[in-house]
């Protein structure tokens, strides 16, 4: 009998795991893998809610979430824990995905045991190393040390071509969040129409923290002051620099409704309601587009412009006129709204994750 292979898959945040879970499925069901779950915890309640929604059972869990904990203090205390596991478990692989201290700290790790590292979900450039930051940071030098470079996009294997690296080791193979998507809208019960208009809201990432968050959220009631038949729903992130605002400003409005984020499947019900999406997740610029759904980027660059080349998406930052001006026309102009509705998303067919796998078992 072949000796499995041992491969670590890494997860430290909410969405990581939502994209990490049909590679971890594709591998304990492969004829060749023994697949093996490292939690950091990066994001503590919000990552176990989505193991638990999905069944993954976790191997080791680093819990290294703590209050206030700066990004130096995170990688500080999570290379010294990856280290033991990885010579216990000696793995042909380890792979992780994304663009976080996880992500790097993972390849980091992997690169001083001298084991070759997978990055999923590889090859995405804002070209800015300020936004988004630290990701783009994070993602441009996990890149020098990764050995699978797997590209959800021909653009993001570009990206990684013109940059230097082998193309022998770029493997394009959507992304796997359309993967957990499908799998998800299957799942699901169909969805009523709704007569009232719902704009999602989602905003929380650190380069829009402070005033261009104040922004946003005075560009939303804004629009709910030319607008009395559309409502606002809005998980709002834990962080507290994002929950002391949003109840500040957004609190007392009677069609905006603030909520703890949301467990991934009602997230996606949440999409499926929406008129319109407003976000600053890379995740949901993803996933928006398979549902028909337009989305307006409250961000400043985008390491996705697939959607905004396609036309399903729009960069409008957090500058109150373009975010009022660009939702108001969404709302008044039917032909441009049905614009915005592609025929196909350009991030995957829904099949990335056997794609991964079989890259894996090709170079054992």
């Amino acid at each position: 009998m072949t000796k499995l292979k041992t491969i670590i898959c890494t997860i430290g945040t909410r969405p990581e795991a939502i994209k990490m879970v049909p590679v971890i499925r594709a591998l304990k069901t492969s004829n060749w893998a023994r697949c093996v779950v490292v939690a950091t915890a990066q994001h503590r309640e919000m990552l176990d809610q989505m193991l638990g929604r999905f069944g993954i059972a976790v191997d080791y869990d680093l819990d290294l979430m703590q209050p206030n904990q700066s990004l130096s203090q995170l990688l500080a205390r999570m290379l010294p824990k990856l280290e033991p596991i990885i010579e216990q478990e000696r793995p042909a692989a380890l792979i992780a995905q994304g663009d976080t201290a996880t992500v790097f700290g993972s390849a980091l790790a992997a690169f001083h045991a001298q084991v070759p590292f997978g990055h999923v979900e590889a090859g995405l450039r804002t070209h800015n190393l300020a936004h988004p930051f630290p990701e783009e940071g994070y993602r441009q030098m996990a890149s020098r040390i990764t050995h699978w470079h797997f590209a959800p996009t021909p653009q993001a294997a570009e990206n990684l071509k013109s940059e230097g690296i082998n193309p022998s080791r770029i493997f394009i193979t959507g992304n796997t969040c359309i993967d957990t998507l499908f799998q998800t809208v299957a799942e699901l019960p169909q969805q009523k129409t709704n007569a009232t208009k719902t704009i999602l809201l989602t905003a929380h990432r650190r380069e829009n923290f402070g005033q261009p968050l104040a922004d946003i959220f005075t560009a939303v009631l804004h629009i709910l002051a030319q607008h009395p038949q559309v409502q606002v729903l809005y998980p709002v992130h834990p962080n507290p620099n994002v929950q002391e605002l949003a109840r500040h400003v957004l609190g007392q409005h009677e069609r905006i409704t603030l909520c703890e984020p949301l467990d991934y499947f009602d997230f996606v019900v949440a999409m499926q309601n929406a008129h319109i999406i407003l976000t600053d997740s890379g995740g949901v610029q993803e996933e928006a587009p398979s549902l028909k759904k337009p989305v307006l980027v409250l961000r400043e660059t985008t390491e996705r412009p697939e959607a905004l080349e396609a036309g399903a998406s729009k960069l409008v930052g957090s500058n109150i006129a373009v975010i009022t001006q660009e939702v108001n026309r969404l709302l008044e102009d039917e032909a441009h709204y049905r614009s915005m509705q592609i025929k196909q998303s350009p991030f995957g067919n829904g099949h990335a994750a056997v794609a991964i796998s079989n890259a894996l078992s090709a170079d054992q």
